[in-house]
C-alpha cells in the first residue's frame, strides 16, 4: 500500500494557524502606530479609505472569526466572588457597590395632544405581521424620529453626575420628548412606567429609573426611544458618572466599537448573523462576555417586530439583509460572564456575577451601499 501524504485540509490549516495570526497582529500594530503618529483622519487621507478598511479587519472578522481568536486569544481569568474583583487583561477590577432597588415615582403624564402608540393601555402590543422592508415614506419619518431620539438622549446624558437620581434623568428625557411633540415609547409598553431605561453598572438592561442617587464611578446606560409621526427611533449610550475606572472606560469604548463594526458589517445580501459574528469576534479579543438573550430587533411602525439581530455568532438567525430593512444593533458586553437574573419588578436584568456591563445602540436603515445610522443628533 502506498503511503499517503497529510490531508489537504491539514496542509491548509497549519499555515493559516501560523501565518494569518501573525499577519493580523502586524496589520493591527501598523494601524495603531500610524493612527497614533498621524491621527486617523490623516492616516485615511494618506493611505486611502480602502487601506484603512483593510487595517480595520472587519472583512476578515466576517469570514474567519475563528482566526481572530487565534490572533487575539482571550486572557485567562479565574472564578471569584462578585466583590473580590475579576481578572481581565491582567488588571484587577476594584470592588464596586452592588446596585440596590430604590422607590419608583408615579408614571409621568403625557399631554393629551400627543398621539399614542397603539399598545398604550393594553397588556401587550399586537404581533407585527408586516414586511421587514419599509417604504420610503416610513424611512423618512424614521429619520426624524431617530434624530429626535438622539437629541433627547444627548440632553439626558448631559445631566449624568454624582448625586443626580435616575428618576431625575427620566424627568428630563420625558419632558424633552413631549416638548417636541413625540411620545416616550417605553411609557406603557407592556406596563413599563418610565420614559427611559437606566441600567447602572452590573445591570444589563431595562433598569427602571428610581430614587437611587448616581455615584462617582458609575457606568450609566440610558436607553431611550421616541415615537413620532407613527414610527419609533431607538438608541442607547453608556455615560460616565464622574471618574470611572480604566476597565470601565475601555469596556464602554470597546462596546461602542463593537457596535460600529456590526453596523459596518450590515450589508444587503448578507445574513443578519454576520452582525453578531463580527461583534463577538471583536469582544473576544479582550476576554469580554457578549450577552445572548437580549438582542437587536426590527423597529419602524412597530417598536419591536419579529426580526432578531443577534450580537453573537448565531447561524440559526439566517434572515437575509435587504435594502429598506430598519433595525437596531445594540450589543451588551460584560467584563465577566453572561448569565443573568431579574429583579422582582419584572424588568431589571443584571449579571449573576455582578460584573459591569456597557451598551450602545443605534437604529439603522439598510441602503444599497450598507447601513445608514438614523439615530444621530
Amino acid at each position: 500500500m502506498s503511503r499517503r501524504g497529510p490531508p489537504a485540509s491539514l496542509v491548509l490549516v497549519v499555515p493559516l494557524r501560523v501565518v494569518v495570526p501573525g499577519l493580523i497582529a502586524l496589520l493591527d500594530g501598523l494601524q495603531r502606530v500610524l493612527c497614533g503618529l498621524l491621527g486617523r483622519v490623516r492616516t485615511k487621507a494618506i493611505l486611502g479609505p480602502a487601506a484603512v478598511a483593510v487595517f480595520d479587519l472587519t472583512g476578515l472578522e466576517v469570514v474567519v472569526p475563528e482566526v481572530f481568536a487565534l490572533a487575539h486569544p482571550a486572557p485567562s481569568h479565574r472564578p471569584c466572588s462578585p466583590t473580590a474583583g475579576r481578572l481581565v487583561e491582567r488588571h484587577i477590577i476594584a470592588a464596586v457597590t452592588v446596585v440596590q432597588q430604590y422607590p419608583v415615582s408615579p408614571v409621568r403624564p403625557v399631554p393629551a395632544r400627543i398621539p399614542r402608540p397603539r399598545y398604550v393601555g393594553r397588556d401587550r402590543p399586537e404581533p407585527y405581521t408586516g414586511s421587514n422592508v419599509q417604504s420610503a415614506e416610513v424611512i423618512e419619518k424614521m429619520r426624524a424620529a431617530g434624530k429626535l431620539a438622539a437629541q433627547a438622549l444627548a440632553e439626558t446624558g448631559r445631566h449624568v453626575a454624582p448625586g443626580v437620581t435616575t428618576d431625575e434623568l427620566d424627568a428630563i428625557a420625558h419632558e424633552f420628548i413631549c416638548d417636541h411633540g413625540a411620545y416616550p415609547s417605553t411609557v406603557g409598553y407592556r406596563g413599563f412606567p418610565k420614559a427611559i431605561c437606566t441600567s447602572i453598572n452590573e445591570v444589563i438592561c431595562h433598569g427602571i429609573p428610581d430614587q437611587r442617587p448616581l455615584e462617582d464611578g458609575d457606568l450609566v446606560k440610558i436607553d431611550l426611544t421616541a415615537h413620532l409621526d407613527g414610527v419609533h427611533g431607538d438608541n442607547c449610550a453608556t455615560f460616565f458618572c464622574g471618574e470611572v475606572s480604566e476597565e470601565s472606560r475601555l469596556l464602554s469604548e470597546r462596546t461602542h466599537e463593537a457596535m460600529m463594526r456590526g453596523i459596518r458589517a450590515a450589508r444587503p445580501g448578507r445574513q443578519v448573523n454576520v452582525i453578531g459574528r463580527v461583534i463577538e469576534a471583536y469582544a473576544k479579543r479582550f476576554g469580554y462576555g457578549v450577552v445572548r438573550d437580549y438582542t437587536g430587533h426590527g423597529v419602524h411602525t412597530a417598536f419591536h417586530s419579529g426580526l432578531v439581530i443577534p450580537h453573537y455568532d448565531a447561524p440559526q438567525f439566517d434572515d437575509v439583509i435587504e435594502v429598506g430593512m430598519t433595525f437596531t444593533i445594540e450589543p451588551m458586553i460584560t467584563l465577566g460572564g453572561i448569565d443573568w437574573e431579574m429583579w422582582d419588578d419584572g424588568w431589571t436584568v443584571l449579571t449573576t456575577d455582578r460584573s459591569r456591563v456597557a451598551q450602545w445602540e443605534h437604529t439603522v436603515v439598510i441602503n444599497p451601499d450598507g447601513a445608514e445610522i438614523l439615530t444621530l443628533p
